[in-house]
């Protein structure tokens, strides 16, 4: 494996104006640790909090630096503008609300050291609520069940891996999630390890049921794209299929009525849902079809 020169710390944060200052010195006491260079990339996603103050004396210091979004644009556009503002050839994600430990950093760069391309955390004694705890068991048995998913905790955001491993993995929207997952189908070496969950002291979370059902769409969207992204036919002719299959049923079964029972087709509304259901299939079918013939345009170019 390729020696460590360099680590970026890559922090999204917004309103986190008491948690910064405690973590900026956390970090920078952990780093000094390290046998290798490091920075901390801060990417401000939008704060409205008058949080300058208080990190203005770290900022000024080389090892750190700022990047500021014009507007609030969500925690995956807050750590590609990070990622592309550092030069690290580790990176590391950390959240800026402190629940995520400083001393696990060392640990992390370790197992990573150890032969693998990227390690996600595993959060140990979660201090979350219980419906995003839920919602977390669900989603990580969905992903093993469905994905072969070989995370515990695939929605923790502390984590560690080499760059190498974004030449193939595009990272947009709130896709950021499933980062280890991508890197998994990819065949990167991944790995997991557990840290410290600590709970938050300072500000409120910003997990809400409005992020939760995002994440519910997310994971869905993550099925898809990792399970048939190169074969969509294979999603939507089953579902194409059955709608066919549903829809030529219901047609037969008014068709033997009409001529053996001679039931006026103008009082069975069922003719019309056969139609609609066959009509439905033929077009869901053609969609995985093109697809198809995307997938293999852009595999020939």
């Amino acid at each position: 494996m390729e020696k460590i020169k360099k680590i970026s710390i890559i922090i999204p944060f917004h309103d986190e104006k008491e948690n910064l200052p405690i973590l900026l010195q956390g970090i920078l006491d952990e780093c000094k640790k390290m046998p290798f260079l490091y920075e901390i990339v801060l990417v401000d996603d939008g704060s409205l909090d008058d949080y300058l103050p208080g990190i203005s004396r770290f900022i000024d210091h080389k090892l750190v630096q700022l990047v500021k979004l014009n507007r609030q644009m969500g925690k995956g556009r807050a750590l590609s503008e990070g990622i592309e503002k550092s030069d690290g050839e580790v990176l590391a994600f950390m959240d800026a609300d402190l629940q995520d430990d400083p001393t696990d950093i060392q640990k992390l760069i370790a197992k990573l050291e150890s032969g693998f391309d990227l390690v996600n955390g595993i959060r140990l004694s979660r201090q979350d609520n219980l419906i995003i705890k839920i919602y977390s068991k669900l989603a990580g048995g969905f992903l093993r069940t469905y994905l072969r998913s070989p995370f515990t905790d695939i929605n923790c955001g502390y984590k560690v891996f080499r760059r190498k491993i974004l030449k193939t993995i595009v990272l947009y929207g709130n896709n950021f999630r499933f980062l280890p997952l991508a890197a998994f189908y990819d065949g990167y070496k991944v790995g997991e390890l557990g840290v410290t969950n600590k709970p938050r002291i300072h500000g409120k979370s910003k997990f809400g049921m409005s992020k939760l059902f995002i994440g519910i769409v997310d994971t869905l969207s993550a099925y898809f794209l990792y399970k048939f992204a190169e074969k969509p036919l294979h999603f939507f002719g089953k579902i194409g299929a059955w709608l066919l299959v549903i829809g030529g049923a219901a047609l037969a079964w008014v068709t033997y009525e009409r001529i053996f029972f001679g039931v006026l087709l103008y009082r069975r509304p069922a003719l019309q849902y056969a139609i609609f259901l066959i009509i439905l299939g033929i077009q869901v079918v053609m969609t995985g079809i093109i697809g198809e013939l995307i997938v293999y345009l852009h595999k020939k170019k």
